[in-house]
């Protein structure tokens, strides 16, 4: 097994409900690595991009290719807004654990007063059948104060239907652009942090970017930091205490720094991936032999089962 040099939090680190805990069980250790890693496959670029992401594979604007390729590739479980599970997943129940995606919108707006409204309710994930849901929360946008009584409504309605709350923190607006950029580390620590302080189960944060242009913007102490890709993510880990992290993988990459990104993130703490683009824009046998090297990773990471 490889080294981890940041240990993630475990389920009894987190003092969840009963239906909380079953149902990360299921995603950690009974779906997709079963090793208490996580490997999931969003499909809610629909939503946040348009039509786009699919030009380049359009086998993958059906959404049954990427659930397929959930069950094919032994994934934890797929990412989707409402409408789409509610047409798809039928299916696949039972096979293909569900994140059901409560808020999103679209990228026609500019980004600089970037909100989410609320799309779909933890009542509708649970008749679904899913085991966790996701929320976007633009940390430093404008409208943050709404984004913060709306994140509140649903974490309140998950503690009372026991239903995991995946937070992606998402660093937005003109003011996180003049502190360094969204993807400076500021801004992806503060944002993991404010998953933290506001009740997340688990959060979904991307790499911090070590080579920042804007780097000099930052913040003090942050302005005069210089960390390695791998110190970043430790710091970052370790400001979302006892809160799983999960990585975005981003715009599509070539399958070795793919492979690199999650070594990196893994060994510094995270507890498993959320790539979408880079597998489901491959064709179909690039995507599987890409999944199966990514699951080779993860297998070096595993952590025994609780009471075991």
């Amino acid at each position: 097994m490889a080294t981890r040099l940041v240990t993630p939090p475990t389920l009894d680190d987190m003092d969840l409900s009963l239906g909380k805990r079953t149902r990360l069980y299921r995603l950690l250790f009974q779906y997709g690595p079963a090793n208490g890693t996580l490997l999931l496959l969003p499909i809610d670029q629909g939503l946040e991009h348009g039509p786009r992401d699919f030009f380049a594979n359009p086998e993958s604007a059906d959404p049954d290719f990427q659930l397929r390729l959930a069950l094919k590739g032994n994934y934890s479980g797929i990412v989707m807004h409402v409408g789409l599970a509610r047409k798809y997943m039928h299916i696949y129940a039972g096979r293909v654990p569900l994140v059901l995606k409560l808020n999103g919108k679209t990228d026609i707006p500019s980004d600089a007063e970037a909100f989410s409204p609320q799309t779909a309710s933890v009542e509708e994930a649970v008749r679904l059948g899913a085991d966790a849901v996701g929320y976007t929360l633009y940390v430093g946008s404008p409208a943050q104060d709404q984004d913060f009584i709306q994140l509140a409504e649903i974490r309140e309605e998950c503690e009372r239907l026991g239903m995991p709350l995946i937070v992606w923190s998402y660093p937005r607006g003109e003011a996180i652009e003049r502190k360094g950029g969204r993807d400076g580390l500021y801004a992806i620590d503060y944002a993991a942090r404010v998953a933290a302080e506001l009740g997340a189960d688990l959060m979904k944060l991307n790499l911090p970017q070590v080579d920042n242009p804007k780097a000099a913007d930052q913040p003090k102490p942050y302005d005069s930091l210089s960390l390695s890709a791998e110190e970043g993510i430790r710091k970052v880990i370790a400001s979302a205490g006892r809160v799983m992290v999960i990585i975005s993988g981003g715009s599509k990459m070539g399958d070795e720094d793919l492979l690199d990104k999650a070594r990196i993130c893994m060994e510094g703490g995270a507890t498993g991936l959320i790539f979408g683009r880079n597998l489901w824009q491959r064709p179909w046998k690039e995507a599987m032999a890409l999944t199966d090297k990514i699951e080779a990773v993860l297998a070096q990471y595993g952590r025994p089962r609780p009471f075991e």
